[in-house]
């Protein structure tokens, strides 16, 4: 197991057909052990029975200890002993609730980290979009409401490029600000789970070795996701006409539910690839490997965390985008006369403090879904409760198993 953060290796989980150096109760003793001061010649089984005769008064059983039985008090004998919780989150397989949860009070427990890590990465970001989207974005080209069906293609087209030469910038600054949050807030929150303090210079240094494989790891799905669509609306789009137009929409379809399917999959990835320092491929893997059998599960935690971090980016940006509207009236008089606005500055910079806020609080959320979550999976799939108990120091579970102490890639 790796002393920090003190994750488990993936070489030793059982899920790669290997046994876990977990407890596990006694074997049979040879003749050196305990068992040996037992006689060897024991009565046969099922031959003992109560003595009777004439003198011998049935004695009745005695009543049952407080505790035991259907009358037992709370707290009694009969309730499983609880989990241990060393920091955000108990160390037992987690509820939806409890992976929310867990992921809100690890932005709490170590607030000053994680709002500096969103803030500092928010700011940046949205400076750089405002500047993109005033001297970078090209302006929208004209549409002509009566042009031929072939002028309505032609412009079609190039709105389509325009579209793609906008998103170019938007997406490099998105893969930027997806690389580090995921990066620091993976290490702060898994430091999180073992109650460990983490100051963003902890985090910095044990995250920067990872960045490159993060990278690669970030490029590679979109650019996945890129090659099926392409490949399922291609046809159509060669075949032209109505049943190309027809083929293209289908094969889009099919394409959007095979890249869902493979990104529930690989939603795990960057957890492993950060914390058992795997590589990209590897990562993959073992995201697929911790995902199977549990994809309808994962796929409806992921579905309800975008939907809250929405829900909330959509409260926190109406009010701003209000002030934004009323501070700017040409934009706002623009949009009711149906033309393309022309947003000022003090619109984009009040929107921007808005997205900046919004950002701050949704991306520590997002990070730590995707952290409990790969912990849950290995916590039902490879005891790593039992070895982040050990790490985090908890009284019973003695000290992490030799060998096992020192870091391993």
């Amino acid at each position: 197991m790796n002393d920090t953060p003190g994750w488990a290796s993936p070489g030793s989980a059982p899920s790669d057909g290997q046994e876990t150096s977990v407890p596990r109760p006694a074997g049979p003793v040879d003749e050196s052990g305990p068992a040996s001061k037992w006689s060897k010649e024991q009565p046969p089984p099922g031959q003992w029975s109560a003595p009777t005769g004439p003198h011998t008064n049935p004695v009745p059983p005695p009543p049952p200890a407080p505790g035991w039985g259907g009358g037992q008090p709370r707290g009694g004998w009969g309730r499983p002993p609880a989990a241990a919780k060393p920091g955000v989150i108990p160390l037992r397989p987690l509820g939806v609730g409890e992976i929310l949860d867990g992921a809100v009070s690890a932005m709490r427990a170590h607030w000053r980290t994680v709002l500096g890590i969103s803030i500092t990465v928010s700011v940046i970001s949205e400076i750089c979009g405002i500047l993109v989207e005033r001297f970078l974005m090209p302006e929208p080209p004209e549409v002509d409401p009566n042009a031929t069906p072939s002028e309505a293609l032609s412009q079609s087209v190039d709105s389509l490029q325009s579209s793609l030469l906008v998103m170019g910038p938007v997406l490099l600054i998105t893969v930027i600000v997806t690389l580090f949050t995921t990066a620091l807030l993976t290490v702060v929150i898994s430091r999180s789970v073992l109650g460990h303090p983490v100051t963003l210079s902890d985090a910095w240094r044990e995250a920067r070795p990872r960045l490159p494989q993060l990278l690669g790891l970030t490029l590679l799905l979109p650019l996945v996701s890129a090659a099926i669509m392409t490949v399922g609306i291609l046809p159509g789009l060669l075949l032209g006409d109505g049943p190309g137009i027809a083929l293209a929409v289908l094969g889009g379809l099919a394409a959007c539910g095979v890249i869902l399917w493979l990104m529930i999959r690989f939603a795990l990835a960057s957890p492993a690839l950060m914390l058992e320092r795997q590589g990209v491929i590897p990562s993959l893997r073992r995201s697929a490997k911790l995902v199977q059998g549990a994809w309808w599960r994962t796929f409806g935690i992921v579905a309800l965390t975008l939907l809250l971090t929405l829900l909330v980016s959509m409260i926190i940006a109406v009010p701003f985008s209000v002030i934004a509207f009323a501070v700017d009236g040409s934009g706002f008089s623009d949009l009711f006369a149906g033309t393309s606005p022309d947003f000022g500055w003090p619109f984009l910079i009040i929107t921007g403090i808005g997205s900046v806020i919004a950002s701050s609080i949704t991306y520590p959320i997002s990070a730590g879904v995707y952290v409990l979550l790969y912990v849950d999976q290995r916590i039902r799939r490879e005891a790593l409760d039992l070895e982040l108990a050990r790490a985090a120091g908890v009284p019973g579970y003695g000290s992490a198993p030799p060998g096992n102490t020192s870091s391993r890639s």
